[in-house]
């Protein structure tokens, strides 16, 4: 049985644990209304009661809500600095936090790290089944953009030679991300480290032109500035990674006397297994370390989750707290139309219809609360998306997913299940003492 299951495509899967979470709703349902049609007298009775039927809607829209939200959240955050990370192998670096250096080389964070000297540099580059060795070097920015340094050939492995214009081929060009409030032609000069429009830090001297734009990629990389590497080591004094004789040319192979040092190198291997070989090479000794960035965020996605399951517990109770005030408030809801339903006794209503106008009741407002609650948390996972994605400049979305569904799916049933015992305790109460209510 189990072989079965797991054969299944996962949207199957996904489907059919849907279906098995509403099951004991949809059995309750059949039951308690079976030979009975409840359906009029129950509108007539929200619109009697609207105003506390409303605010029991709201109660139930809000905590479900808050659940789809957060588990919304989670899931786009994880797939937002997934997809960031992906276009990163390998990245080799000096020894040191593999969780700083991947925030620097990934996510552009600004981190102080240690420098790979030129003869390291080339024994990567010149590893057979690497393909894109490109050295990375920080420092610098342009209105809040960073400006980073590498090759060509990284722009366009980075951007899958999806380029607007031309990629730099000359020591004072750029490319800009999708994001950066440059156009093709524009000149601008960068200042050492972070600044924002209104400047507040030392300009360099030194005009690049604008040659290409980059394709969104939803990475930090869409607010980023890339110009040769070179030009990077060139206005803070260094040697520009080749020998004088050697003009104005960019890019490798690079001359490991005049190699300054470059905190990071990003590889790109030919075939999946070389990545594996090229991490236990360049991590034999203390000189270099190599790793895996999407290793290091599933260390992350450890972490979270561990921290999720501890919000799924704090969830698991405030949804029991929110099932308990739902049994109370039907209870007092019941009260409300108390007469109502001594009357209908009264006249001759058979106890089963009773019961299912009562639950049927209780049914109408908590699936309008759950759906209700549903897109509060899908919306609000939106607008929190798009929050986190000004402020990381990674991609964030959190559409509505199955783990969301199967949420309000679970919380549906246990508490049409609760409403049985509002819809008996009604008919328990003495039909004299109703009408005298």
């Amino acid at each position: 049985m189990m072989d079965l299951w797991y054969d299944l495509p996962v949207a199957a899967q996904d489907l059919l644990a849907v279906i098995g979470l509403l099951l004991p709703a949809l059995i309750t349902g059949v039951v308690v209304l079976r030979g009975h049609t409840p359906w009029p007298l129950v509108k007539a009775i929200i619109w009697r009661f609207r105003v506390p039927s409303v605010m029991f809607i709201v109660l139930i829209a809000v905590s479900v809500g808050l659940g789809v939200g957060l588990l919304a959240q989670e899931r786009g955050l994880r797939k937002g600095t997934a997809q960031a990370a992906d276009k990163f192998d390998l990245i080799v670096s000096a020894p040191g936090s593999e969780l700083s250096v991947m925030l620097a080389a990934v996510f552009l964070q600004p981190s102080d790290m240690g420098l790979i000297d030129g003869e390291t540099y080339n024994e990567i580059a010149a590893t057979e089944s690497v393909a894109i060795a490109a050295p990375l070097a920080f420092g610098d920015s342009y209105a809040g953009a960073p400006v980073i340094g590498s090759t060509a050939e990284f722009v366009a492995y980075l951007t899958d030679q999806n380029v607007e214009g031309a990629i730099f081929a000359d020591h004072e060009e750029a490319v800009v991300g999708a994001l950066v409030p440059l156009e093709i032609g524009a000149q601008f000069t960068p200042a050492h480290g972070m600044t924002h429009i209104d400047g507040g830090a030392e300009e360099h001297g030194v005009s690049f032109s604008v040659t290409g734009r980059m394709a969104p990629t939803g990475t930090p990389w869409d607010r980023a500035i890339i110009v040769p590497v070179e030009a990077v080591w060139e206005v803070h004094g260094l040697a520009n990674g080749h020998a004088p004789e050697a003009g104005d040319v960019i890019g490798g192979p690079f001359d490991a006397e005049y190699f300054p040092g470059t905190p990071a190198v990003v590889v790109h291997a030919e075939a999946l297994w070389a990545n594996y070989a090229l991490r236990s090479t360049f991590t034999r000794d203390r000189e270099t370390m190599a790793f895996f960035p999407g290793a290091v965020l599933a260390g992350l996605y450890n972490v979270m989750g561990d921290v999720r399951q501890a919000m799924s517990v704090m969830a698991l109770v405030t949804q029991v707290l929110v099932a308990v005030s739902v049994m109370l408030g039907l209870f007092i809801l019941s009260r409300l139309f108390r007469r109502q339903v001594a009357l209908l006794r009264a006249l001759g209503a058979p106890s089963r219809f009773v019961f299912a106008m009562m639950w049927s009741f209780s049914a109408v407002l908590l699936l309008s609360g759950a759906i209700t609650g549903m897109l509060i948390g899908v919306g609000a996972a939106m607008v929190l998306s798009q929050i986190v994605t000004a402020q990381t400049n990674i991609l964030v979305t959190a559409p509505l997913g199955w783990q969301e569904i199967q949420f309000v799916a679970g919380f549906v049933s246990v508490t049409l299940l609760i409403s049985l015992l509002p819809a008996a305790v009604v008919l328990r109460q003495p039909v004299v003492e109703g009408l005298r209510a």
